[in-house]
């Protein structure tokens, strides 16, 4: 018997809102991600439950023991109970009962395999209950375990279902994927089989998916496997994948933490199908620009300087230069010695500011050296 402990699990507010459809002679199985987690032994961020109750029960049973329920999308069976600010989403057991790559018609059920058999990998139909006591209905335990990512049952069919489970596939695998097992066979057949249907995808969806993947310590291999099943080609036309393991190397080199943009940049390529933020957009067009790093330190930041080094060095095939590393801290501290005043009253206007941006760039190009004196004269 396996058993998952992990604080959120032994908490009174999960207790509570277990016991809120227990005591009813409903069952109350957290699934998916935080019992994955916790057997792997890492943070958890969501708390799901599935649940035998419809909806209408559930959302009864909550009023009934005081606990705050939002029908978030009762029409598909889930329902949100907070219990002491924690939130809980809680799901009816399922089946699909039609589908066309982005949203299923589904019916209701009181069986946990058709819950089961509606999720994508082996690895997310693990259920605990609120003794910790794993249930495991297709046989994920050992595929977690052994790291191996793998569709439940047919694995086109599951992609069929919903196209974004291509890319959940190449992230899941960086992830949690075994790099000595490599890409699953089939997954990764079924995967080149089914890269038309990204194209009905969101590019809010894709970018997600991508700034997950992205996220991963090391999604190199994967978005390697992307680009040969043709599904990166989908996502982002015109990205070089094989810059992303040297980056890697680089940012591992300079003890930087993962980055998706600084990783986004480095692939280059179209961003058209990403619906990134704006803030986003502009960190990604900026480390993708031709502007030297010190420049960008001193504009924007030494961290920006330094993303543009690591990326520049990585499309070269080198290591950071520690003399550019510190020309960068440099350059983000610098202050331009000229204001408007000490321009005035000679210069006014349009013609005052073409003369302190003239000024400023020659400054910059002096590497920063050139004195008030120097640029007056």
């Amino acid at each position: 018997m396996t058993r998952i402990d992990a604080p959120w699990l032994t908490d009174t507010s999960s207790q509570a809102v277990c016991a809120m459809l227990n005591d009813a002679g409903y069952q109350a199985l957290f699934v998916g991600g935080c019992v994955r987690n916790a057997l792997l032994g890492v943070p958890v961020s969501d708390l799901d439950i599935s649940t035998d109750a419809v909806p209408d029960t559930v959302m009864a049973l909550a009023k009934k023991a005081g606990l705050k329920a939002i029908p978030t999308g009762i029409d598909h069976g889930t329902v949100t109970v907070v219990c002491d600010d924690v939130p809980f989403e809680i799901t009816t057991f399922r089946r699909d009962v039609e589908t066309d790559g982005r949203r299923a018609v589904v019916a209701f059920s009181t069986e946990i395999t058709d819950d089961a058999r509606r999720r994508d990998f082996t690895m997310n139909a693990l259920y605990a209950g609120a003794d910790g006591v794993v249930i495991d209905p297709l046989g994920g335990l050992s595929d977690l375990q052994a790291g191996r990512v793998r569709f439940i049952e047919d694995p086109d069919q599951r992609i069929a279902e919903d196209y974004l489970r291509i890319l959940r596939f190449f992230r899941f695998t960086a992830f949690y994927g075994d790099p000595a097992l490599g890409m699953d066979a089939e997954g990764l057949a079924a995967c080149a089989a089914g890269v038309d249907g990204i194209e009905t995808l969101s590019a809010e969806r894709i970018g997600q998916e991508m700034l997950k993947l992205l996220s991963a310590p090391n999604p190199a291999p994967a978005v390697a496997a992307m680009a040969a099943s043709g599904a990166l080609l989908r996502v982002l036309p015109g990205a070089a994948p094989d810059v992303l393991p040297v980056l890697i190397h680089v940012e591992e080199a300079q003890d930087a933490p993962p980055d998706p943009i600084r990783r986004l940049a480095a692939l280059g390529g179209e961003v058209d199908r990403l619906r990134l933020s704006k803030q986003q957009a502009t960190r990604r067009d900026l480390l993708s620009s031709d502007l030297p790093a010190p420049e960008l330190a001193y504009r924007h930041g030494a961290d920006v300087g330094l993303d543009r080094l690591m990326i520049l060095a990585a499309s070269l095939g080198k290591i950071v230069n520690p003399a550019e590393v510190q020309a960068v801290a440099d350059a983000a501290c610098q202050t331009f010695p000229l204001t408007a005043a000490d321009l005035m009253p000679d210069l006014q206007g349009a013609a005052l500011g073409r003369a302190l941006k003239a000024a400023e760039q020659k400054w910059i190009a002096s590497g920063f050296t050139l004195t008030k004196d120097d640029l007056l004269a």
